[in-house]
């Protein structure tokens, strides 16, 4: 059971560290292309929210996961 407690702590731990890697990397290229193109604001702003939400459902699977690592037997 311990280790089933570790290793769900850990899989949600390297999610969160893995997500605020992933919006740093995406935010950080939209600010780039705005700098850049200006007038690209719109399209530039529609993919970095699409690419934000792909980067985002990498810790709701692992939490998903680690509730069920935590509760099955």
């Amino acid at each position: 059971m311990e280790l089933t407690v570790l290793a769900a702590g850990i899989a949600l731990g390297l999610a969160a560290v893995g997500a605020g890697i992933g919006n740093g990397l995406v935010v950080g290229r939209f600010l780039e292309g705005i700098a850049r193109q200006p007038e690209a604001r719109g399209l530039l702003m529609t993919n970095m929210f699409i690419g934000l939400g792909l980067v985002e459902a990498l810790p709701v699977i692992a939490v998903a996961i680690g509730l069920i690592m935590f509760f099955t037997k």
